[in-house]
């Protein structure tokens, strides 16, 4: 732990370097080995053809924005608890992440549907739940940006990623609950997956890739945030040579 020049204590961002730097390098690799097995390794979809490719990318990204914003709820349900600023960064920086990577989902799912589907888009419960959760994270950051008391919107946003987390397995249970175009799981089976042995394979890198990188990213922006939070702000003006103070134009 050190000081900043207004007096608060700023804590460490080695800790979060170091894993930045560590996991970006691990990262890097799974990214370059999925990669190769999506256009090298895996054999191609009979009924779709290479398009079903996407696939690869699409549940991945969708895997990694959803587990980013429970990451975010959990945090911000113990910053509301605890009240550790630290929570609150690390809730931010989680939402920030699950905006990315849920995003590339809702962009690669349409381009798949529309081999699949002949549409980009229909309001059909797994799509729509998907498109609310990724709304309500929106508002989480209008909440942030628009409410002037920050410790009153590091709760109220708090509340918005709980609230949105509890969408999460909504979207999931939709596709057995109500009608729904999307297909059934081929992985989390009762009778075991219903992929080929490679497109498994290919799959569960790609998970374990996406979810390492977001890690990753995590690790880098919450120490940015960290400095961020204990940047001063009301530092004295210094003196010139004269001994006088010098104001900041």
């Amino acid at each position: 732990m050190s000081r900043t020049s207004g007096g608060r204590t700023a804590p460490s961002v080695r800790g979060p370097a170091r894993w930045a730097v560590v996991l970006g390098i691990v990262a890097g690799a799974l990214i370059l080995f999925f990669h190769w097995m999506v256009f090298f390794y895996v054999p191609t979809e009979a009924s779709m053809g290479i398009v079903q490719r996407i696939f690869y990318v699409h549940v991945p990204a969708a895997w990694a924005g959803e587990m980013a914003f429970g990451i975010a709820a959990f945090c911000g349900g113990m910053y509301l608890w605890l009240g550790d600023e630290r929570l609150d960064v690390a809730a931010e920086t989680a939402a920030e992440g699950g905006m990315v990577f849920f995003t590339a989902a809702l962009i690669a799912g349409p381009l798949w549907a529309k081999v699949a589907w002949g549409t980009y888009w229909t309001w059909e419960p797994r799509l729509t739940f998907s498109l609310l959760l990724w709304m309500i994270f929106l508002g989480y950051f209008l909440v942030r940006a628009s409410i002037a008391n920050k410790e009153q919107a590091r709760r109220l946003s708090a509340i918005v990623a709980i609230v949105g987390a509890l969408d999460i397995p909504l979207i999931h249970v939709s596709v057995n609950w109500l009608r729904s175009l999307h297909p059934e799981p081929v992985v989390l089976r009762q009778d075991g997956p219903q992929l080929d042995g490679r497109m498994l394979a290919t799959l569960m890198v790609g998970l374990l890739a996406f979810t390492v990188v977001f890690f990753a990213l995590f690790a880098l922006r919450y120490g940015v945030g960290l400095l961020e939070r204990t940047r001063p702000t009301d530092a004295p003006p210094e003196p010139d040579g004269s001994g006088l103070m010098m104001e900041e134009s």
